[in-house]
């Protein structure tokens, strides 16, 4: 199999326009004879689904949620990232794009990221126009702030809720076309399989969450916008839904999956307070534009923060990062972090932790301002602590967020599946190793609202397709297959929960293949994780049927793709001997512990071809190249 990233010739300033000159339409009346199904209504599923509807297409949109006001893109806090240059601080498209390449280590394509960051201009006024409460200056200009990876303000942020406020707008377009009858809304329903007839994504297998049943839908494109797959870790900063099972069935079927040990983790996260804690908060990484992170000097330093003065303080990001301070990318935070506690100097209980002070910032800006700037993140720590951080600093640790791989997409956003798109954080394109704060909210909102739209269209106007009826023989093979795999789940009557076996998976994830990875863990990892998938499939025990409501049963299938996906991300890992980004090999490390890459041989995106069952992925290689970018030892000093 040969990758084919379609990415045009010429500038890369030029490339996008070129490209949509290029493509072919569909003309209106035709797109009304057009289907198109959406899965995942967040804000890459829902602007798609919104776009898609008001172009004339019949689109049905999926979520397991009961509304897509649910979906996990309203936890998202600290704001999104466009390069307006408001603050005339020396931003620009270009130096987003530089940021960005920068931020994830030179692990993505340069015509993806420029085409991003072009994007995120028109975003910020597509979101205004839906009545998104951005914070504003006092004379009314849009405010912006920094986030990490960044010297300039680009971020743009609605007090700690940007996720929210972006889903409601973007929510009132997808009703709009709910209301015109071209958007059919299917909530509390998953998508469990793929259906792919003559090589091309045809429609999908879906069960209804109340009742159990099972149903075919059929179209001329798919397009899955379901989110990253975090909580393979079991514990992370994500809704517990969030679950990889669409990309995955469909990685099954033919779709590469790419970087999957390309993931995350977010440095300012409330600590892990027991062991049967069941997920993760984050706190803003907006948060660090005026909170200080520090520990004690001493080891074993239990005092009272107040009780220790400066002197005895190590503000450690300041001092080993001072061009960008606490502001460096979340994955430089989260190793020093670790690095501060694994010399004994962590804080709290468990002694994972670290304080984020603002201290200093209520002295010099004043207590209203910090409330007006983040004063409902403030109110959430204290409910789940029971601490008050206008008086004592909040204490954080680093934790598994974001998941820069996905399924592999071309230029177009199409995955190995002629007619299967992918969007959003299913898919790996934009972020490379390390994904840059603000920049999630970016991708999708750019992937739905205005890439997608054009690309779908250019793949159904360029390919024929025969009509598909629910009785085809593939149609009813697939549905078959899905329901032989919930009745497999039932009968196995083992003696184990679920949940048990999803917190074992996530602790072996964790400790192998999360903040840092060594190749004797990982090749143990691999083993341990084989093992638990065979005790999994003899002695899981799942309680009720499958004609009803049964999240047991939701979970069980969800953690079996997790037990799948888990093997691969450890191999992929155990393959990419480097450091880049997220991705942290303690044997592939600069004199002062920072990642160091491998140009000659790891300067490609690592995409895997599933094979039968009893044989190993097979990996192809995308090379990336940097005309625009020179590849550079990263540095934060």
């Amino acid at each position: 199999m040969k990758l084919r990233a379609h990415i045009p010739s010429g500038p890369i300033e030029q490339k996008w326009d070129k490209c949509r000159f290029e493509m072919k339409l569909v003309n209106p009346a035709n797109k009304r004879k057009q289907h198109v199904i959406v899965v995942g209504t967040g804000l890459a599923g829902g602007s798609a689904a919104a776009t898609l509807g008001e172009l004339g297409y019949n689109v049905k949109a999926f979520c397991f949620q009961d509304s897509p006001r649910r979906a996990h893109s309203i936890a998202a806090q600290g704001g999104i990232n466009a390069a307006k240059n408001y603050q005339n601080d020396g931003d620009s498209i270009y130096r987003l794009f530089y940021d960005t390449v920068k931020g994830g280590d030179f692990r993505a394509r340069e015509a993806n990221v420029y085409r991003l960051a072009q994007i995120s201009v028109n975003i910020i006024d597509q979101c205004v126009a839906q009545g998104v409460p951005f914070a504003r200056e006092y004379g009314g200009l849009l405010a912006n702030r920094s986030f990490g990876g960044a010297q300039v303000s680009r971020t743009f942020y609605a007090r700690g809720q940007t996720g929210q406020q972006l889903l409601l707008g973007c929510y009132q377009a997808l009703e709009r076309q709910v209301n015109a009858g071209r958007v059919t809304m299917f909530p509390r329903t998953e998508m469990l399989d793929l259906i792919v007839i003559d090589g091309k994504a045809r429609g999908i297998v879906s069960r209804d969450l109340v009742t159990g049943e099972l149903e075919t839908h059929l179209a001329e494109a798919v397009v899955l916008a379901t989110g990253g797959y975090g909580n393979v870790f079991c514990l992370s900063t994500n809704a517990k839904g969030s679950n990889a099972t669409a990309i995955w069935r469909a990685h099954k079927k033919g779709a590469l999956f790419a970087n999957p040990c390309f993931t995350q983790i977010h440095p300012t996260c409330i600590p892990v307070s027991g062991e049967y804690q069941s997920k993760l908060t984050l706190m803003s990484e907006s948060l660090r534009n005026d909170g200080r992170i520090w520990v004690p000097l001493k080891k074993g330093d239990q005092r009272p923060p107040a009780r220790i003065p400066e002197n005895e303080r190590d503000y450690y990001l300041e001092r080993r990062y001072p061009s960008y301070g606490n502001l460096v990318p979340r994955d430089v935070a989260s190793r020093a972090s670790k690095a501060v506690c694994d010399e004994g100097r962590g804080v709290g209980e468990t002694g994972l932790g670290v304080y984020l002070d603002f201290n200093d910032a209520i002295g010099q800006l004043g207590r209203q301002v910090v409330e007006e700037r983040y004063g409902n993140l403030f109110q959430m720590y204290e409910r789940i602590t029971g601490e008050d951080p206008y008086r004592v600093p909040m204490r954080i640790f680093p934790a598994i967020h974001y998941t820069m791989g996905g399924l592999w997409v071309d230029y177009r956003l199409m995955s190995t599946i002629p007619g299967l798109f992918v969007i959003g954080e299913a898919n790996f394109s934009d972020h490379g190793a390390n994904r840059l704060g603000a920049s999630a909210l970016m991708q999708g909102l750019a992937d739905g609202y205005f890439i997608l739209p054009y690309t779908i269209g250019d793949y159904l106007a360029g390919v024929k397709l025969d009509q598909v009826a629910s009785d085809h023989p593939e149609v009813q093979r697939v549905a078959r297959c899905t329901e032989e795999q919930i009745r497999r789940l039932l009968s196995i009557q083992g003696k184990r929960s679920v949940d048990s076996f999803h917190r074992e998976l996530g602790k072996l994830v964790w400790d192998y293949c999360g903040m840092s990875r060594h190749g004797k863990g990982l090749e143990s990892a691999m083993g341990k994780i084989a093992e638990l998938e065979q005790e999994y499939w003899r002695n899981l025990h799942v309680t009720g049927s499958g004609e009803e409501l049964n999240q047991a049963l939701e979970k069980a299938g969800r953690v079996g793709d997790f037990f799948e996906l888990a093997q691969l991300m450890c191999r992929d890992a155990l393959e990419r001997a480097e450091s880049c980004g997220g991705h942290f090999r303690e044997e592939h490390q600069t004199p002062d512990g920072e990642a160091l890459r491998d140009d000659d041989d790891f300067c490609h995106v690592a995409a895997w071809e599933y094979m039968e069952p009893g044989r190993k992925h097979e990996l192809h290689k995308e090379h990336l190249h940097f005309e625009y970018v020179h590849l550079a030892q990263r540095s934060y000093k």
